[in-house]
């Protein structure tokens, strides 16, 4: 998969992701120096279900229909696509405004989310164990997160946001990027859910800290891998014992580790660390 140059991200990049550009001051070992720069853009998105305020969530204004449409699906609110009636996405007024199917459905406690990074709105917390015969090897991993890394656009021109990936094992499937990490699953979610694309037998990776929180939205996607930059919370990786997801961290380089289940990646005995 080709590597974008700066040219090609901005070209390719939904500029509502991004400020215009900001003038701020550079130190170095060199000294001072005035430069410019993009950073990635913050929206507050107020969601409405059945003309009730449900969330608000902080996050980047990119694939919003996605965004709204995958925490729907997470949080059990809708089971796909056919249980909506109808959803408006206002960008002026910062809102997404969904009408279920179901006028009568009984929505769960409203919450407000500060970015999705320090810890997203679950309103249940019960995960369904995943059942699946995915394999995928320590070396196709890694190839992956090379993949995920080299089509981090938004990334690469301001910096500041996560970035996650849906993948057969071969290739990346969808790629989605925000300021939350768990904003950049939903988003994931929500895109399946309009292409028509299962998200059952595949394979995660994301640039963030995997939490409780990202471990349930995994299972809840069946996706029996989960991959990340960095390590993965205790509570995670109990939780994705229990799931039966293999959980993989620190994957950088040529190295990672697997925290739970080492038979989807083709391993017999709990090592951590391989290659």
């Amino acid at each position: 998969m080709k590597k974008l140059n700066k040219k090609e991200a901005i070209g390719k990049l939904d500029l509502k992701g991004v400020t215009p550009k900001v003038v701020f001051d550079r130190f170095s070992g060199e000294g001072r120096s005035r430069t410019s720069g993009h950073l990635p853009n913050e929206m507050a998105l107020a969601i409405h279900v059945n003309r009730q305020e449900l969330v608000t969530i902080l996050c980047t204004p990119t694939k919003m229909n996605c965004l709204v449409l995958g925490f729907l699906y997470a949080e059990g609110i809708i089971s796909g696509i056919d249980d909506l009636e109808s959803m408006r996405m206002c960008e002026e007024e910062s809102l997404a405004d969904v009408m279920l199917s179901n006028p009568e459905y009984e929505l769960p406690t409203r919450r407000t989310l500060t970015s999705g990074c320090g810890g997203g709105a679950t309103f249940k917390t019960q995960g369904k164990r995943v059942d699946s015969d995915l394999v995928a090897t320590p070396k196709e991993v890694l190839s992956l997160m090379k993949q995920l890394q080299e089509q981090m656009v938004l990334y690469r021109l301001c910096g500041g946001v996560h970035a996650s990936a849906l993948s057969d094992t071969k290739n990346l499937l969808i790629v989605a990027e925000d300021i939350g990490r768990h904003n950049t699953l939903d988003k994931i979610q929500g895109e399946c859910l309009l292409k028509g694309l299962s998200t059952r037998d595949r394979l995660l990776l994301s640039t963030g800290r995997i939490s409780s929180e990202m471990l349930l939205k995994a299972a809840k996607m069946q996706a029996p891998v989960i991959v990340s930059w960095h390590s993965p919370t205790g509570s995670a990786v109990s939780l994705a014992r229990d799931l039966g997801i293999a959980l993989v961290g620190q994957a950088r380089g040529s190295r990672l580790s697997v925290y739970s289940h080492p038979e989807r990646l083709g391993c017999s005995t709990n090592n951590l660390n391989y290659l």
